[in-house]
């Protein structure tokens, strides 16, 4: 694991789009494509437009193919939905292929939407192992990734999978990867900033693992990298 600080958001931003970069070329190289992750939220915004714009040129996106690590119970035009964040700050500058995006049907039940993803993984996957190259996760300030909140099932769900989960202090239910399939990725990044995360990063980061109360401390690849790109004012409380 790598704890990467920045000065601030921009500086991180562009630090991390080289990271992605360099993922995506070296994963097209080795086995003719970019299998990644993204995470949702207001995290991730500039990063995509950033990759999208500037970075335009540097990914060959004909040979990537985008996943969510988790998905809101809303349906694909309401505003919550991550996918729609993904269009709007990321695929609508890029010309993609069809097939080339897979979102979480939430025109399903929660069930029935979990099941239906993790099929569709399967399949990209031709029924081999699951293992994407790059998976992006934001942390939440009560320590939560993707959407394995505190105190849920998520948190001791031992399968290799996507899952419904409950999340009983946002009154919804939720669509996840779960740990241990996160777990199986080639590189695993958390982008986290803010004064607001500082408490749970120091947390995380701490001797003590308590996976109940701090999920975000479950993410350790099996044979991959972990790195946390984060601000300085996110990295204030953790022990250097």
């Amino acid at each position: 694991m790598k704890l990467n600080i920045f000065n601030n958001q921009t500086e991180l931003n562009e630090q991390l789009a080289q990271y992605v970069i360099e993922v995506a070329n070296n994963s097209i190289a080795e086995k003719g494509r970019f299998d990644f992750v993204l995470t949702g939220g207001s995290s991730p915004k500039g990063l995509y437009h950033l990759l999208s714009t500037t970075y335009k040129d540097k990914i060959d996106w004909d040979k990537t193919y985008f996943f969510f690590g988790d998905e809101r119970t809303v349906l694909p035009f309401e505003k919550d939905y991550n996918g729609l964040m993904a269009k709007e700050s990321f695929f609508d500058n890029l010309e993609l292929k069809d097939g080339h995006i897979f979102y979480v049907d939430t025109n399903l039940s929660p069930e029935e939407a979990a099941a239906d993803y993790k099929n569709k993984l399967d399949e990209h996957f031709s029924d081999s192992a699951i293992i994407f190259d790059l998976i992006l996760l934001g942390m939440g300030d009560d320590a939560h990734t993707a959407s394995i909140f505190p105190h849920t099932t998520l948190v001791n769900n031992e399968e290799l999978s996507v899952a419904s989960v409950w999340v009983e202090k946002l009154n919804t239910n939720r669509v996840s990867l779960t740990a241990p399939l996160i777990n199986q990725a080639k590189h695993v990044v958390f982008i986290t900033f803010g004064q607001n995360k500082a408490e749970a990063l120091a947390k995380v980061f701490g001797e003590e693992k308590d996976f109940a109360n701090y999920p975000s401390q479950l993410i350790s690849p099996v044979n991959g990298d972990l790195q946390w790109f984060v601000d300085e004012a996110a990295a204030s409380l953790v022990k250097k």
